[in-house]
């Protein structure tokens, strides 16, 4: 059976957030008792010419609501001009795409799913992809980038975290 576009990106992303957001609330308890300063996280990057964790937190909002919101129009131009400066705003970011991403239907992606989608930045248009193509090759890597960016931030700082708690909850086979 075939998958359809809906399958292929709406679920592991609500999946991947989903354990983005208990990572926000580990990191929040660990600064807590190692009593560091909030700013010792959310401004923490892997190096000097990376992003701090919540630039990471609006890319994977970036690459899966807002992008899906983007596409009906023709084009794509990334949004980073409010980010998220404190573990609630991080919460509510990752929320907000959540819910968003709920409300998407199959059909929906479908409808975009051969159109033409350029991708716009700093007013030009860079690249034109198909919006499966899109969705598939661009933003579905560039969430996975941020979303494994922001985990590695939060273990090299050193809380102790592993793999299932990036992965979130797996769409597990139900009796």
């Amino acid at each position: 059976m075939a998958l359809t576009l809906h399958e292929a990106f709406v679920p592991s992303c609500q999946q991947v957030l989903g354990g983005m957001q208990a990572l926000v609330n580990k990191a929040e308890a660990f600064v807590q008792e190692q009593g560091l300063t909030d700013a010792d996280l959310i401004e923490a990057k892997l190096c000097d010419t990376m992003w701090p964790l919540p630039q990471h937190v609006r890319s994977v909002w970036v690459h899966s609501a807002y992008v899906i919101s983007q596409l009906p129009t023709g084009e794509f131009s990334p949004d980073f001009t409010e980010l998220p400066q404190s573990w609630d705003a991080m919460r509510a970011q990752l929320k907000a795409a959540q819910d968003a991403l709920a409300a998407v239907t199959v059909d929906e992606l479908e409808a975009i799913s051969d159109s033409t989608i350029g991708f716009v930045l700093g007013g030009k248009r860079l690249m034109e992809f198909t919006g499966q193509n899109f969705l598939l090759s661009f933003s579905q890597p560039n969430f996975y980038f941020h979303a494994t960016t922001f985990y590695d931030i939060l273990r090299m700082k050193g809380l102790e975290i592993g793999k299932r708690d990036f992965m979130g909850m797996p769409r597990i086979k139900t009796a």
